[in-house]
């Protein structure tokens, strides 16, 4: 046995730790436990209530002065107090930064865990256990998904500047977007009737064929919550073909329940990623009223088609139609009726013409 591989077993052991999940978390961390909460602040030069407030916006757990950070969490908490010093980032937006970031990775990493060491370490021998097989499978992994994390969020970055470069400044974060919902029709009814396996594999299949369709069409997923889906875009005609995409997609699939969507336009307030404002809860209320396989939209979304040549609104435009003028989709006027916290709203179905 290696001897650091000792020590780490006698520090866990001291610690009522499993000494394989310990030798997991330096090769991890890449250096082994150090610090205090109270050494790694000093050490930064940070106050230790400002080091509390990182640590709890990154996700994690108060642990009293237990010797259980290193050397990259003394650096990670001097670099994010030196971006706040140069005046780059206020301190409320340096706790942005690590709830955002914080709360994006926890869940990619609770999924990679589940794909990867789940599916893959089935101990290949007899007498071999799964933490056995751990160790060499992250040693493996974890310097390629490393690399492939950077790439995609450098893509993401230069993405998302990219838009807000191009967009007016008083649209930076308050914004005209198309919002869009999609929503499995019967799914509680699912819940109760598959058993889990299937349920999981069912939401996976929803989820991929999802963020797949979103990406390909130029929308953006803001994010899945199981047998629904947020996804935004900048004009409705790229969010209409989305929607209808997702509709034409889910009905192919025979193992697929029916399925909704719910799309408004209009100004959007986006923070940390996320979405929110009037717009978003109209979208969401369209809906939760939307037929099975069907698209509906809100009086804005149905005029700015209407306006970009997408989809004919008047009766002139209908006869335009028939004599030949192009349109993708067609939009017919359904009953007004009330929606909660939203008024009388006059929703529009939408169609591929």
């Amino acid at each position: 046995m290696p001897a650091a591989y000792g020590r780490a077993g006698e520090a866990a052991a001291e610690a009522g730790e499993h000494p394989l999940a310990l030798r997991l978390e330096q090769l991890i961390l890449g250096a082994p436990r150090r610090y205090t909460p109270f050494q790694a602040a000093r050490t930064a030069g940070v106050s230790m209530d400002l080091a509390a407030r990182f640590w709890r916006a990154m996700g994690f757990a108060d642990i009293g002065q237990a010797k259980a950070l290193t050397e990259a969490d003394v650096l990670a908490l001097r670099r994010l107090a030196g971006l706040v010093e140069a005046g780059l980032l206020s301190e409320s937006m340096a706790i942005q930064v690590a709830r955002s970031t914080g709360q994006t990775t926890a869940r990619l990493a609770d999924w990679q865990t589940d794909s990867f060491l789940e599916g893959l370490t089935e101990p290949p021998e007899p007498g071999m256990t799964r933490a056995e097989v751990a160790y060499p499978l992250v040693e493996l992994l974890l310097p390629e998904l490393e690399e492939f994390l950077i790439y995609v969020w450098r893509r993401q970055v230069a993405a998302a500047t990219s838009r807000v470069v191009q967009s007016d400044d008083e649209e930076a974060v308050d914004r005209r977007l198309a919002v869009g919902f999609a929503d499995l029709v019967g799914f509680t009814r699912l819940t109760r009737r598959l058993e889990e396996e299937e349920l999981g594999e069912l939401v996976e299949a929803f989820e991929t064929t999802a963020a797949d369709q979103v990406a390909a069409y130029g929308g953006r997923l803001i994010k899945t919550l199981g047998d629904e889906v947020l996804f935004v875009a900048d004009d409705p005609g790229t969010a209409a073909e989305i929607g209808i995409r997702l509709i034409e997609t889910m009905t192919g699939d025979e193992m697929m329940p029916a399925l909704r969507v719910g799309m408004a336009f209009g100004t959007v307030t986006t923070r940390m990623g996320d979405v929110f404002g009037t717009t978003v809860n109209l979208a969401s209320r369209l809906t939760s009223i939307a037929p099975r396989d069907s698209v509906l939209v809100d009086g804005d979304f149905a005029e700015a088609l209407g306006e970009a040549g997408d989809a004919p609104l008047s009766e002139a435009d209908a006869a335009d139609a028939a004599e030949g003028a192009k349109y993708r989709f067609a939009l017919q006027p359904m009953w007004r009726r009330p929606v909660r916290g939203l008024g009388v709203v006059e929703p529009w179905l939408l169609t591929r013409r």
